[in-house]
């Protein structure tokens, strides 16, 4: 039954909230109080009069008008208690209790609850005494000029003052003359880029919301006195994933953790104002709603039903609705004032054009607006928000301006440059320290200046040691060099990804000494600069440094005088970092008997390897441009081949620092070196191939090269890019940390000297058994021909699979033709639900109890994934038996995986039912789904390895892992497909048809190896 839903406040964001709730099928109506002339009688939205300021009296209204619903927008309103009066008397309300509203209310309340919990903020001392404030001031050897009024009467929230004297002032003003509160709040003013960062939560879970950054001055080129905001922008661009995953998780989640450990459970929307300092994120204030305008210009990118995340907040499920964003989308809001503002601004002026506005697709949201004789006048100091979505930041900052171009009122006050700070910084972004929390993502935060006075020739910079937060470092130095990496790219004519490569190369180094990198310099020795690949390498090699946390200061170019030949170059790269003199490094001495090996995924081949790579290319037929094994279509041999190497910085770090880990060591020395350079003399290891996926590049490579497995092991890495030693009791603890992260396996154990020093059993099986398809020529056809974007995958799981984490990280992978758009479980609270969530993964619960019928219970699925535009579905673990007019419908677009078994079990327990029966578990095959089961439509079969049966359903899930992401990317990138006969079609030659006509052509045959029933 649709609800009802009141709104309380009159300014844009109301509008904005009101706006969005309405789109909502749920919602039969929606009442703004008191509102303004956007929300009066516009749709399902109107404007009530009831008076917000008697608790009392907006119970009884919301009783009368049956409310199902009530979201409170001023915060004034929230410290007064009206949610928890509202909940006391059984209305649903959105928005925190008294207590927890403080953090936005109180300036002083909140700086002690951030001192108490050790969360980084401005340096500040609360007054009662203006003589004490002054004298606080004065004496400070920091910029004590932010002023903030604490009181009943407060009305002015902060005075940023130019200097000690006018801060001095500010206070006078505050207390001596009472104007605004009875207590003075005096901060350091801090120096950096300030962004505003929400959450939606319900007391536990935190869904992250797209960061805004606002323009608080008056005036363009961030001049004139600051205001509420005169404008925003959504997403901030130039902010790093590292940075933002550091605020969500070190930031926005500590707070709401640390609220419930004080009895004050958080529920509703929660903004921190941030600022972006040298030292690290350091916090500004709060807001206990969206801010105004950030409002404007987040909820236009909220692709799902904001009423159903709200009742989920409420409820205490977020975690099975957690908010989804619309992708590639930028918002840009432009505020318009009245004339005087942010001081007494004019009233009653009409506005015009607005229907013009509208017109031209944009939104606009009222503020200071009102009705008057059917006309829309200006009855406050913001008076409108002018909103574009577009593709990208300049263009909606375009349209947004263009809108505000056909508005009109008498003295109108705007900026023509919002976002523009944002457009500069795209070229430059920003570099902020998170090293101050121990569990987060470590990330950049240099300063550093080319040192004056430098000869020409050479090249130098100053690094702050001090800056970067440590006490007592030691400094931990490497270089590397490509070697004949470099020379396949320049065959190529692809140099884009090798400077990733060379930082990766010397980070990783760093990394199995315990070190932070801090900054990267490179030198360039070449025949006759190229203008266009200096550039091109030196933007490869800055995006690495900003994902390796470290800074790039810059690089040193010689031009080689002849015999060089013109084309040829080489590159090396030169990498310092830090650690703290009393930080353990890993030490091989540190393995014992028993320890475990886990690899890193890196479908990288590393430069050392090269040597042997480029033998390979000269005696193969193909060459760097054939199509690459197992492509989508539009990558070619060369491209595979450069995939850059993985810089595991971020992700590790903490786990490196946190006492659990014994060794790391990367593996760019092949397999064998690397794991080698962990082990004492008296130990030995050994490896299980079967146990990680392994690249179809190196599958290739071991073929087409007619390579031993030792080779292969010495050579290559053959698909792990580090290894790390755990003890045994912690391994699956430390797993489970990486692979929130990336891809990672456990792989072998230390063990007992035995004939080699490490061992790694399988691994001509394994490479065969992952060997791609056969390759096809240029001139080759295929059907279906397959495109450059990615198929939109749902997951469907019901607590019971493994899958889902293998598939969301090969939908991450640079190469994948799938993108995870949709997690559904029938069952709410599974740990499915919260992988996507902490993925970024759009989730729903749709539980099967509450539908009187399999049908409806199929149509609900069938809605909500066309909602999301899905084209491919995978099962994992799903638990429910789907009706035939949903496999009908998706016919060849379902996958599951299942064990493979002799001979076929249609019913039960696949898992235990053989060992009762005498049927016998020879894999799992992953198979399209079909109303009646075929062997012809498997996909991909993986062994089980060993044949212990106590262990037959981990086995399982192991092999589970390895066969379906390989399988879905086969399915995604059109290289697989269901045939109308209901058999499995493969993208292969047909070498009867190429002799005969010189055509190739698509044929449906099963492939090799899979005759075993799904």
């Amino acid at each position: 039954m649709a609800e009802r839903v009141l709104v309380i406040g009159s300014g844009g964001r109301e509008h904005a909230l009101a706006w969005k709730l309405a789109q909502s099928p749920q919602v039969q109506h929606v009442f703004v109080a008191p509102g303004n002339a956007g929300t009066a009688d516009n749709g399902k939205i109107s404007n009530s009069a009831v008076l917000v300021s008697n608790h009392t009296i907006v119970t009884q209204f919301c009783k009368d008008h049956n409310i199902g619903l009530v979201l409170v927008g001023p915060e004034a309103l929230l410290e007064a208690g009206i949610v928890d009066d509202l909940r006391a008397a059984g209305v649903r309300c959105f928005g925190p209790c008294a207590r927890a509203a403080q953090l936005a209310s109180n300036s002083s309340s909140s700086k002690a609850f951030l001192e108490r919990h050790g969360m980084a903020t401005a340096r500040w001392r609360a007054f009662s005494s203006p003589q004490e404030a002054c004298r606080f001031i004065s004496s400070t050897d920091f910029p004590a000029r932010v002023v903030r009024a604490r009181g009943p009467a407060a009305r002015k929230e902060v005075t940023i003052a130019a200097s000690k004297e006018e801060a001095c002032r500010a206070v006078q003003e505050v207390m001596q003359d009472r104007m605004f509160g009875e207590m003075v709040v005096v901060e350091e003013l801090l120096q950096g880029e300030e962004l505003s960062c929400s959450c939606v939560t319900d007391g536990v879970t935190v869904a992250s919301v797209p960061p805004a950054q606002p323009h608080k001055r008056l005036q363009e080129g961030e001049q004139g006195p600051p205001t509420a905001g005169m404008g925003a922008y959504c997403p901030v661009p130039q902010v790093l994933p590292a940075l933002l995953e550091h605020i969500r998780g070190a930031i926005l989640q500590h707070l709401v953790d640390s609220l419930r450990q004080e009895g004050a459970a958080y529920v509703g929307v929660l903004q921190a104002g941030l600022m972006l300092t040298k030292e690290g994120v350091k916090i500004l204030n709060f807001k206990c709603q969206f801010g105004d305008p950030q409002c404007q210009v987040i909820l236009p990118l909220l692709k799902n039903d904001f009423y159903e995340v709200i009742q989920a907040a409420i409820d205490g499920k977020l975690c099975s609705c957690m908010p989804a964003w619309s992708e590639n989308r930028t918002a840009v809001c432009v505020v318009m004032a009245s004339p005087g503002y942010p001081g007494d601004s004019d009233r009653g002026t009409e506005v015009t054009g607005l229907l013009q506005a509208e017109a031209l697709g944009l939104q606009v949201f009222h503020g200071g607006t009102a009705l008057k004789d059917g006309r829309v006048v200006t009855s406050g100091g913001r008076v409108l928000s002018v909103t574009a979505v577009r593709q990208d930041l300049m263009e909606a900052l375009a349209e947004a301006n263009r809108g505000v171009a056909t508005i009109h009122f008498q003295g109108a006050t705007f900026r023509r440059d919002i976002g523009h700070r944002g457009l500069w910084l795209l070229r430059q972004p920003l570099y902020v320290s998170t090293s101050g929390s121990p569990d987060v993502l470590p990330a950049p935060h240099i300063w550093a200046k080319p040192a004056e006075g430098v000869p020409r020739g050479g090249f130098a910079a100053f690094f702050d040691l001090k800056a970067s937060g440590y006490h007592d470092p030691i400094l931990v130095s490497q270089t590397k060099g490509l070697g004949p990496k470099l020379q396949v790219a320049q065959v190529c004519k692809r140099h884009d990804t090798i400077g990733q490569d060379l930082v990766a190369l010397c980070v990783n180094e760093l990394l199995a000494q315990g070190a932070e990198p801090l900054f990267f310099l490179t030198h360039l020795a070449c025949g006759k600069l190229d203008a266009e690949v200096l550039e091109t390498i030196r933007e490869g090699i800055a995006e690495a440094c900003r994902s390796a946390g470290c800074a790039f200061l810059g690089e040193e170019v010689t031009e080689v005088a002849a015999p060089c030949p013109p084309g040829h170059c080489e590159l090396a790269g030169f990498v310092v970092g830090a650690m703290e003199r009393g930080q353990r490094l890993l030490g091989l001495q540190r393995a014992q008997e028993g320890d475990v090996l886990l690899g890193l995924g890196s479908a990288a081949v590393p430069g050392r390897s090269f040597g042997v790579v480029r033998r390979i290319l000269l005696t193969s037929s193909l060459h760097c441009s054939s199509p690459a094994p197992g492509s989508c279509g539009d990558t070619t041999l060369g491209d595979v081949l450069l995939t850059p190497g993985k810089t595991f910085s971020p992700a590790l770090l903490p786990i490196l620092r946190s006492g659990h880990v014994k060794g790391f060591a990367p593996t760019a020395e092949g397999l064998l070196g690397g794991i080698s350079r962990l082990l004492p003399e008296h130990l030995s290891a050994v490896l299980d191939a079967l146990s990680w996926k392994i690249p179809e590049i190196f599958c290739w490579l071991y073929k087409e090269g007619n390579l031993s497995a030792e080779e292969m092991a010495q050579t290559f890495p053959c698909g792990i890019g580090a290894v790390l030693v755990v003890q045994k009791e912690l391994a699956q603890h430390v797993l489970q940390d990486i692979q929130r992260q990336q891809e990672a396996w456990l792989i072998g154990k230390v063990v007992a000297p035995s004939g080699s020093h490490v061992e790694v059993e399988n691994l001509a099986e394994a490479l065969q058994l992952s060997s791609p398809q056969q390759l096809s020529s240029s001139r080759a056809e295929t059907q279906p021909q397959p495109g450059k974007r990615k198929v939109k995958v749902a997951v469907l799981v019901s607590g019971a699979g493994t899958a889902l984490p293998g598939l969301i990280g090969s939908a991450r992978e640079p190469g994948s033709c799938a993108q995870l758009v949709l997690v559904i479980s029938n069952r709410p609270g599974v740990e499915e639900l919260r992988s996507a969530a902490r993925a970024g993964i759009p989730t729903r619960v749709i539980d099967h109890k509450l539908y009187g019928s399999r049908s409806e219970f199929d149509s609900t699925i069938d809605r909500v994934l066309e909602e999301f535009s899905v084209e491919l579905i995978c099962l994992s673990g799903f638990m429910r038996v789907l009706s035939s007019p949903f496999l009908r419908k998706w016919k060849g677009k379902i996958l599951n995986a299942s064990p493979s078994l002799f001979p076929h079990i249609k019913d039960g327990n696949a898992q235990q039912e053989p060992l009762e029966s005498g049927f016998k578990v020879e894999g799992c095959t992953v198979h399209f789904v079909l109303e009646e089961p075929s062997a012809g439509a498997a996909i991909r079969r993986e062994p089980l390895p060993g044949d212990s049966e106590a262990a037959l359903e981990q086995r399982l899930q192991e092999a589970e892992l390895r066969a379906f992401p390989p399988a879905l990317q086969l399915v995604a990138s059109g290289a697989v497909w269901l045939g109308a006969h209901g058999r499995t079609c493969w993208r292969r030659q047909r070498q009867e048809q190429e002799e005969g006509s010189g055509e190739a052509a698509a044929a449906p045959q099963e492939p090799e190896g899979l005759r075993a029933e799904p």
